[in-house]
């Protein structure tokens, strides 16, 4: 993780002595033979001053991160990038992304899909100047995208989501740049998809249709959803399903539901901080740790974490019930 990589030009043959300049440039005398080099001044800027580059110029100045730099314009993102940060970005190399499946790539510079090019291109930034040995601390960082990407070190190597990062400690003016071998992607499925996807949450999907917050659960958010499972719900006293889906019942059930969704991404390590969240439905949820063991209020979190494109999800064991 201690590799580096020194960006900038090589003025071969000229030394910089720092005589009076030449069309703002820098001239080297060698009296010997009554000759002298100029230098352009912008040369000797890029030669001396390579950390006054932003993200966006020293990757451009790399020259491996041409299909990265096209993205970025395609996504209108570069001005972000060229902005005062500082941003650690985990950027794929031109190899990187000729990995992905053909096509990929024309697909997603097309501006119908700016949306998607945008969402994976946040995910490959972290706010913040985080060095490598920063990085190798923690087990997980979240992106600008909203989701999190996953640390892990072994054998001395570090990977980002599953991508092996190959250089680090890239400076630039606004920020750090390490270099990773694939092509790292968010979830692109928002939480009632996911939810669906994981197939363990049909009566909590069913109940959900029932009060009408389908299209809440599909929108922008982001929301925090503590998710009963399946089996959460059939520890209700028998007969309570089938009394709140009916359309009487509507009103009560929609409270319930909206109980368990926080209006904003909460992930765990923040949750058990915090020791409450706020819910939508107006109450307030208890957050313990305890014995390795997370609970809401009486439920116990079994899953935390899984990421959506519009929150995240932990799942319990345990209906929640407002007062």
């Amino acid at each position: 993780m201690r590799n580096s990589l020194a960006i900038g030009l090589s003025i071969v043959g000229v030394t910089l002595c720092g005589t009076p300049s030449v069309a703002g440039g820098t001239c080297s005398s060698n009296k010997s033979h009554a000759a002298s080099t100029c230098t352009p001044a912008s040369k000797v800027v890029a030669a001396a001053h390579v950390e006054a580059m932003d993200i966006v110029e020293t990757a451009v100045a790399a020259g491996q991160f041409k299909t990265l730099a096209t993205a970025l314009g395609a996504a209108d993102l570069v001005d972000a990038l060229k902005g005062d940060g500082p941003f650690t970005v985990f950027a794929p190399t031109d190899e990187a992304f000729a990995k992905l499946p053909k096509g990929t790539i024309e697909t997603l510079l097309k501006p119908e899909n700016k949306a998607l090019l945008t969402s994976i291109l946040t995910y490959h930034v972290v706010p913040g100047r985080v060095m490598a040995n920063d990085v190798v601390k923690v087990d997980s960082a979240t992106t600008l995208n909203g989701q999190r990407v996953n640390v892990s070190t072994s054998g001395g190597k570090v990977q980002i989501d599953g991508a092996n990062v190959i250089k680090t400690d890239i400076a630039a003016s606004n920020g750090v740049i390490h270099v990773i071998d694939t092509v790292i992607m968010p979830e692109t499925k928002n939480i009632a998809e996911v939810a669906k996807a994981a197939g363990s949450f049909k009566t909590l999907l069913t109940a959900v249709e029932a009060a009408g917050l389908s299209e809440t659960l599909m929108g922008e958010g982001p929301f925090t959803v503590f998710a009963p499972t399946d089996e959460a719900f059939a520890k209700l006293p028998e007969g309570t399903v089938k009394s709140l889906l009916e359309p009487a019942n509507r009103a009560q059930l929609k409270a319930i539901l909206t109980y368990h969704v926080a209006p904003s991404r909460v992930f765990s390590d923040q949750a058990i901080v915090a020791g409450t969240a706020a819910s939508v439905q107006g109450g307030t949820l208890t957050i313990t740790s305890a014995h390795g063991k997370v609970r809401i209020n009486s439920a116990t979190v079994v899953k935390a974490d899984v990421d959506a494109s519009n929150g995240v999800i932990h799942v319990i064991d345990t209906v929640l019930m407002p007062q």
